[in-house]
């Protein structure tokens, strides 16, 4: 049996605004929000009566707080930030496999319109 938890701050999303964590030198005069999206796929047949036994939403935030906010230098590209989220939510014995999406809505595009978003996909083998 497969336990899916979408998890994050409000129900299934966080969204922030750091320092600049970007690609062009421009976007780093202002923090730029993400909004982080979180699936984890526990694994067991058990019941889950304990917070200690599952991945929680504070687990969730953490990681993420962990990636972007303590950072020694700027993550500069949205895969690499999604992938770390993920190595960190997958050290959790409990976990079947992850999948982190970022969505950058006010990513300096070209024209108006579109939205920047990323998704990276775990599962522990």
């Amino acid at each position: 049996m497969r336990r899916d938890l979408c998890s994050g701050a409000s129900g299934s999303k966080t969204t922030r605004s750091w320092p600049p964590t970007v690609w062009f030198e421009h976007e780093h005069e202002t923090p730029q929000p993400f909004v982080f999206t979180v699936w984890a796929t526990l694994a067991g047949h058990e019941r889950i009566e304990a917070i200690e036994a599952t991945l929680n939403y504070a687990d969730v935030q953490i990681a993420i707080d962990e990636v972007v906010l303590n950072a020694d230098e700027p993550i500069r590209l949205m895969e690499d930030m999604a992938q770390r989220v993920v190595d960190l939510l997958a050290a959790h014995s409990t976990v079947a496999s992850v999948r982190v999406r970022i969505e950058k809505p006010q990513a300096p595009l070209p024209h108006p319109g579109g939205l920047p978003v990323i998704e990276v996909v775990w599962h522990r083998t």
